[in-house]
């Protein structure tokens, strides 16, 4: 049986919690991106922090990355095509470190999240398909 490349991408989904870096998010995310890397110049991060919302301006996000962007949901900017790894000079220029901020995209501590990946990180047992819900 042969599958599109439709539903073949489709599937990734449905995998609970996760966000393939796919080239549609790729391609999505372009731009909010471009603005992250551009963090990593000390004279941008000087004028995003004077002005956040005057710095995005300069940039052709949706209004729905800057929105995100502004209100730090990193969940939302993987749905928009965010890539973790460009978010994480967002979230660096923030102060952050890269355990600070994906502990908030799972809703736990600090301290519950470093336990849990010292640990080995989620289990594998639980909810494996959005749609099915098994």
């Amino acid at each position: 049986m042969h599958r599109s490349v439709s539903d073949y991408m489709s599937e990734f989904d449905d995998i609970p919690g996760t966000r393939v870096y796919t080239t549609r998010r790729a391609r999505q995310g372009y731009w909010l991106n471009q603005f992250c890397m551009s963090l990593m110049k000390p004279e941008n991060r000087e004028r995003w922090r004077a002005d956040e919302a005057a710095y995005l301006a300069d940039w052709k996000l949706t209004d729905a990355q800057k929105e995100a962007v502004l209100a730090r949901d990193y969940n939302r900017l993987l749905d928009l095509g965010g890539n973790i790894y460009y978010l994480a000079k967002l979230f660096s220029t923030d102060g952050q470190s890269f355990v600070q901020a994906v502990s908030t995209m799972t809703g736990m501590s600090v301290e519950d999240y470093k336990a849990m990946m010292m640990a080995g990180g989620r289990s594998p047992d639980g909810v494996r398909s959005i749609r099915e819900g098994t």
